[in-house]
Parts: structure tokens; C-alpha cells; sequence
């Protein structure tokens, strides 16, 4: 699998109401973002998938999409992948719901979980956080750019660096050795035109 180098993730909780998400994710993909997460903590199912399937519907198969958590939801959206953290499903639990076909990500934190991960079927592993985030209440250390060379001596398959990403630094977090960069706050000003800056940023 190849990724896209900005992996843009929505925060439900980000945004003042549901149409704002909607028109990010429009803009996010018409700068050209290709992937892109849909997170909500605090929604119920019915909510989540209500919007998932309308996110699925306005950015049509030009954008891959990624459920955070629900395998179930993922399916009943018709998304492309699943990412789990280290308290969800294990990811062998999380490939017999979604099949072969859509991508599996997991979260990682230090080396151990991520050499643990690496011998899972995930398509890809993300790291992090990699710089100080405001985007988790209780985020796990922060790995710096040595955590990213770490984990790229542990790992074959794609790397993806999360926490604390923005169009400063994530030109250095690419040449510490990840493959991609997820963004949240970063994205959330103007997100058409921070897009295309940071893929200006990555090449």
C-alpha cells in the first residue's frame, strides 16, 4: 500500500456543528488530500453513522476514508480502512470484521507497542505523539523525532506520525523516517489553503 503524505483526520469534536466537518472535508479534498480520517469520541452510533455515510457521499472514491474505532461502522459506511487505538480492538479482532480489502492502521506509542504491532496484519502503524498535542485530554509521552527513527529501524511497513504536526515542523518529521503525517489542528484554520500548504511542505 502506498499512503498519501498528509493524513488529514476530522475531529467531530473540532468543529462548532456537523456542516462545518462537511465543508472542511470538502475543501480538505479539493487541495487534494487523498486520506482522510473521521474521528468522533462522543457521538452515538446512530449520529456516527449518519454522518460517515454523508461524508462518504460528498467526497465520493477520490478520498480514501478511515473510521476511527468502529469496525462496525466502518462497514455499514462503506469506508475504505479502520484505525484502532491500543485500547480498541485488537487489530486480528478488527481484520476479521473488515476483511482482506480496506486498510488497517494502529496506534502506537512507544518501541514495544509498536514491535508488537508490526507483527499484527495492520497495513500500517502509526507513531506518536510526536510533538507536544492539544488534541487528546490525555495524551501518551511525546516520542520527538528520535521516536520516528526508533520505530522506522522496527518496521517495514508505513509509518504515519501523529501529535503536534504542523506545516513548521512536518517537513523534519518526514525526513526522521515517516512515510506520512497526520493533522488535526493544523488543518482546522482555513483548511483548503493549510492543505496545500502542507503539501507544498511534504512534496
Amino acid at each position: 500500500m502506498r499512503l498519501s503524505s498528509l493524513y488529514a483526520i476530522l475531529d467531530a469534536g473540532c468543529f462548532p456543528d456537523v456542516n462545518a466537518m462537511f465543508t472542511a472535508a470538502e475543501e480538505l479534498a479539493a487541495a487534494g488530500c487523498t486520506l482522510l480520517q473521521y474521528r468522533n469520541k462522543s457521538g452515538n452510533a446512530r449520529q456516527m453513522l449518519a454522518e460517515a455515510r454523508e461524508l462518504r457521499a460528498r467526497l465520493g472514491p477520490r478520498v480514501k476514508l478511515i473510521m476511527n474505532d468502529r469496525a462496525d461502522l466502518c462497514l455499514a459506511a462503506g469506508f475504505d480502512g479502520l484505525h484502532v487505538g491500543q485500547d480498541d480492538l485488537i487489530p486480528e479482532s478488527a481484520r476479521r470484521i473488515i476483511g482482506l480489502v480496506r486498510w488497517l492502521g494502529v496506534s502506537t506509542h512507544n518501541p514495544e507497542q509498536l514491535a508488537e504491532a508490526d507483527k499484527t496484519s495492520a497495513d500500517y502503524l502509526a507513531i506518536g505523539p510526536i510533538f507536544v498535542t492539544a488534541s487528546k485530554a490525555n495524551p501518551d509521552p511525546v516520542v520527538g523525532l528520535e521516536g520516528i527513527r526508533r520505530a522506522r529501524e522496527l518496521t517495514r511497513k508505513p509509518l504515519v506520525a501523529i501529535g503536534g504536526i504542523t506545516r513548521a515542523n512536518a517537513r523534519s518529521v518526514i525526513e526522521a523516517g515517516a512515510d506520512a503525517v497526520a493533522v488535526i489542528s493544523d488543518l482546522l484554520p482555513d483548511p483548503r489553503k493549510s492543505a496545500e500548504e502542507f503539501l507544498r511542505v511534504l512534496g
